[in-house]
């Protein structure tokens, strides 16, 4: 008699790789990379502007000396400065092994947090819904459903500003706080069908919590405005799907709070907790409430799917209470004139997003109502692309990111912490991020009194005043040791200074003074 021959069953799906079919990407792993790839081009195309020359001054700083860094803009002790975060130091400590400068650290720094990006939405999605379209339509939502006027500001991430921001610690957080989300929603998800299932939520491994924990402080330190979204999201995911509780599951949740404050207080560069009564960058903030129709309107496009989705299953949907919660915070912001708290309105627009995201992917046939939705959140997506966003991956043809100057060739004059006096718009953000050290620095930063700053800016001020005397301007230049000017067009050059170069492209000049 034979022996029965065993057919062994052909193998599907996510075991493939190890039954001998051939592996296949999902929607978003084709799409997310191709998006990777392209806003990587873009990202390395585009002159770095803005806020760029402050995040390399302090990778300057750091890559000088890791442990007790200068202040990231001026000639003075930095102890206490908020930007020299976890992050930023990974920063510094890249460039001392390679040897690249504070540019050229940005320019690889921004691929990586692009990566971790695309990363946490998929796998935030993935929590909310298991329908493989999401995730790519969850992308494309959050970069183009913003707007018919541009919206650029650190932590909005929409597809024009992608283009300068990329590098920002602001996109690195978000990225961290996506997956904070997603290991939140896991967590209590999973609690919740245990306790449905068993009255309660069930031993769960504490270590888990802990390391969660640990990753909410990360996001303290390295971007603080970004961790109140991001604390909010994580209070509404666990609102949202923790339906039972007692006291293992609130401990479990308290050592992850415990952890996250105990991270954040061990931090030895500054005091993150300082920051919570600090106004000093209040005013600067204020213009994040003009427009809000014109940069964010699009976007409810997705509130009837929260008022559907608080209808189908409860107010205590997740995506609706992280709405609510940032509106409140936005809406306190206002009120109380702490305008900083503006800062998370491109998180708050997450839910408005995500959540059309969620429903466009649900299978055919589609009811009459989610066909409109799709045919207006495609129209809107169209309109913001070619109004908005369309000239930060077009080479010609539609207006383009912010083309900023170049100061390598005064730099290449002015020597590693040297105090420059400027008060070009351009320059005062951009040549700290050279090595030099200004003599009044463009930004509040907790390491330097803003009473001591505002001096600062006032001198400089005097100094280039054309009615300044030569006595009034070596007074200045002995009390900050400046060595150099860097003039615009419409100054002139101090009859004590001796220009060096200028540029071409701008017309400034830079000049030598103090000896």
């Amino acid at each position: 008699m034979s022996s029965p021959v065993l057919v062994r069953p052909a193998v599907r799906g996510a075991t493939a790789l190890r039954g001998g079919g051939a592996w296949r990407p999902t929607p978003y792993q084709f799409f997310g990379f191709l998006f990777w790839l392209v806003m990587s081009l873009a990202y390395w195309r585009v002159p770095l502007c803005c806020d760029a020359g402050q995040h390399a001054a302090v990778v300057e700083r750091l890559e000088d000396d890791l442990l007790h860094p200068r202040h990231p803009m001026a000639d003075l002790p930095g102890a206490g400065s908020p930007y020299y975060s976890p992050f930023a130091l990974a920063q510094g400590v890249a460039a001392r092994l390679t040897g690249l400068g504070g540019w050229e650290v940005l320019r690889l720094t921004g691929p990586l947090n692009l990566l971790v990006l695309l990363t946490g939405i998929g796998r935030f999605v993935r929590v909310l819904t298991p329908r493989p379209w999401a995730p790519v339509l969850a992308l494309g939502a959050m970069t183009l459903l913003w707007g018919v006027e541009r919206a650029w500001w650190s932590g909005y991430l929409n597809l024009m500003s992608m283009t300068g921001n990329l590098a920002y610690p602001s996109a690195f957080a978000i990225g961290l706080a996506f997956w904070a989300w997603a290991l939140t929603g896991t967590r209590a998800r999973r609690a919740g069908a245990r306790g449905r299932r068993a009255g309660t939520g069930g031993p769960r491994p504490l270590s888990g919590y802990a390391a969660l924990g640990a990753l909410y402080g990360l996001i303290l330190l390295v971007h603080p405005i970004t961790a109140v979204a991001a604390a909010l999201g994580g209070v509404a995911l666990v609102a949202g799907w923790q339906r039972r509780w007692g006291p293992a599951a609130a401990g479990r949740w308290a050592l992850a709070g415990a952890v996250a404050l105990l991270t954040a207080a061990c931090w030895p560069y500054f005091d993150v907790f300082a920051l919570a009564g600090d106004g000093s960058v209040d005013a600067m903030h204020r213009r994040l409430y003009l427009d809000l129709g014109g940069q964010f309107g699009l976007a409810l496009l997705g509130l009837p799917v929260l008022w559907l989705r608080a209808r189908r299953t409860s107010w205590r949907d997740p995506l609706v209470l992280m709405f609510v919660l940032d509106c409140l915070v936005v809406a306190y912001g206002w009120v109380s004139g702490h305008y900083t708290y503006g800062r998370i309105l491109g998180l708050t627009l997450v839910p408005l997003q995500f959540a059309s995201a969620v429903e466009l992917a649900a299978p055919r046939p589609w009811p009459v109502w989610r066909r409109l939705l799709g045919g207006a959140t495609a129209a809107g997506a169209c309109a913001a692309f070619l109004t908005v966003h369309a000239g930060a991956v077009v080479p010609a043809g539609f207006e383009r990111p912010p083309d900023w100057p170049s100061y390598a060739w005064a730099a290449r004059y002015v020597g590693p912490g040297e105090v420059v006096i400027t008060d070009g718009y351009h320059a005062v953000h951009a040549i700290a991020g050279y090595g030099p050290n200004l003599a009044a620095p463009a930004w509040p930063d907790a390491s330097l009194d803003e009473g001591e700053r505002l001096r600062r800016v006032a001198d400089v001020r005097a100094y280039l005043d054309p009615g300044s005397t030569r006595a009034e301007r070596a007074a200045v230049v002995r009390r900050y040791h400046a060595r150099w000017l860097l003039l615009t067009p419409r100054q002139r050059v101090p009859e004590e200074a001796v220009v060096v170069a200028w540029s071409r492209r701008t017309g400034e000049v830079l000049a030598r003074v103090g000896g």
